[in-house]
């Protein structure tokens, strides 16, 4: 049975269910995160409103078979059990941070979305569009103090290994679809090699190295609970986060949390960009806020959309796409509203003042550089070929027929360090399923 709340009750008064005095609660990446950097953003003083009439200095707290119940009552593949840590988490959440869960109410309106496409289209638990409630507070511009960027934390060497460009101007941890699409797949290929998913949203912060290291120290057990103690201090606390944030991203009202109110943002889409183009070039063009169209776009870095080095997708307002189509190649010559910093692509050093005695006219010195650059290009390229043509050999003579399985492993890792498919995998070696076993070998030619 639920028992009722008595709202004159608070947390620091409660003695429903006992703490630990010996317990800390280790805060999150996403727990640290200030609420106000995001609430001062172009798109949350836009399309978000406070509405300070529905808060109040009332914390509800609840007996132990209460929190027990709801999170029993979840509807989620992800085991969610109830203990202490998971209580301290949620009083964390459902106390002090009462504020930051009420902007996440409403952010999540932009994003979860965007989540749940993702995680449905890799076959994932949806429960996981919460990861990011721990890991940055729905925030795309979040960065952790040992790096880690946007909405889903990815470091730069996962991200680029998922498929996400991270250079000097384009980051796409940032982008909320992208990553997203990274993260789902890099969640899954995690549990292919735990075959559990508390497991795997522990490797997702710590590593699967350090999962592995615990299991070993814990005598072998496959199970969140017993590695606890052998995690990374930051890691034992991070699936109790989970869990409780699942807790009160459902049972908000329970707790008095208001959602901070949602205007339905302006309906965007996409267009390529095939050449180098700055936003505030963008906003020109097309009579928009060059903060509008910085917040559509995080993941240009410096405010330049890097065509040169790839086709790139610029997001912008549905009545603005036709704008931009029309103006075609002309929109780059629109006067930004800042200064474009242009690289020039040849540069010619500095010339001597020729001498009355110097026969080498400034005209003949032109033409010898430009026949020495034809040169080097031409010497360059057929540099390039004959190692492109040594590597070609030697990797087909180095290309084993079999592998080792290591620890960890799954198919799909094993597909892609032996350029193959999971499909060919299993072919080759008479499997009906995924499951392998480490220590084994395995055919990939």
């Amino acid at each position: 049975m639920i028992l009722p709340a008595n709202d004159t009750i608070r947390v620091s008064d409660v003695d429903y269910h006992t703490t630990n005095p010996a317990s800390e609660v280790t805060p999150t990446e996403g727990m640290l995160h200030s609420v106000d950097t995001q609430v001062d953003g172009w798109y949350m003083k836009k399309y978000m409103r406070v509405d300070s009439t529905l808060y109040t200095n009332e914390i509800p707290v609840f007996p132990r078979e209460v929190y027990l119940d709801r999170l029993r009552r979840l509807p989620n593949l992800i085991e969610m059990p109830y203990n202490e840590v998971v209580q301290d988490y949620i009083d964390q959440y459902t106390g002090r941070l009462r504020r930051s869960v009420s902007f996440m109410l409403g952010v999540q309106n932009f994003y979860v979305p965007l989540f749940e496409e993702a995680l449905e289209a890799e076959g994932v638990p949806l429960e996981l569009k919460y990861l990011p409630v721990v890991e940055s507070a729905f925030d795309p511009m979040a960065t952790s103090r040992v790096g880690a960027a946007g909405l889903w934390q990815f470091m730069v060497p996962t991200a680029k290994h998922y498929g996400l460009t991270v250079n000097s101007l384009l980051d796409e941890r940032r982008d909320p679809i992208k990553s997203s699409q990274a993260a789902a797949r890099y969640l899954k290929d995690l549990y292919n090699s735990f075959g559990d998913w508390t497991l795997a949203i522990a490797a997702y912060n710590c590593g699967r190295n350090n999962v592995l290291k615990a299991i070993k120290r814990a005598g072998g057990a496959r199970d969140y609970w017993a590695i606890y103690p052998y995690l990374p201090r930051e890691t034992r606390g991070y699936v109790p986060a989970f869990i409780a944030a699942n807790y009160v991203m459902n049972y908000y009202c329970d707790h008095k949390i208001p959602p901070m109110k949602t205007i339905a943002p302006a309906e965007t889409d996409t267009v390529t960009v095939s050449r180098n183009l700055h936003l505030a070039q963008v906003a020109a063009a097309c009579n928009l806020d060059v903060e509008a169209v910085q917040a559509m776009n995080p993941q240009y870095r410096a405010g330049v959309v890097p065509g040169n080095s790839q086709p790139c997708a610029l997001r912008l307002p549905v009545q603005s796409i036709d704008r931009f189509l029309q103006l075609g190649d002309s929109i780059y010559n629109v006067a930004p509203a800042t200064e474009v910093a242009e690289r020039r692509e040849e540069v010619e050093p500095a010339e001597l003042t020729a001498q009355p005695n110097n026969t080498t006219t400034r005209q003949s010195r032109r033409q010898a550089l430009a026949e020495e650059r034809r040169e080097r290009r031409e010497r360059r390229a057929a540099a390039a070929a004959e190692r492109k043509k040594r590597k070609s050999k030697r990797a087909h003579a180095e290309e084993p027929s079999e592998v080792d399985i290591r620890q960890g492993d799954t198919l799909s890792e094993i597909a892609r360090r032996n350029n193959t498919t999971v499909e060919k995998l299993q072919k080759m070696n008479n499997l009906n399923g995924s499951a392998i076993r480490a220590g084994k070998k395995l055919r990939v030619k």
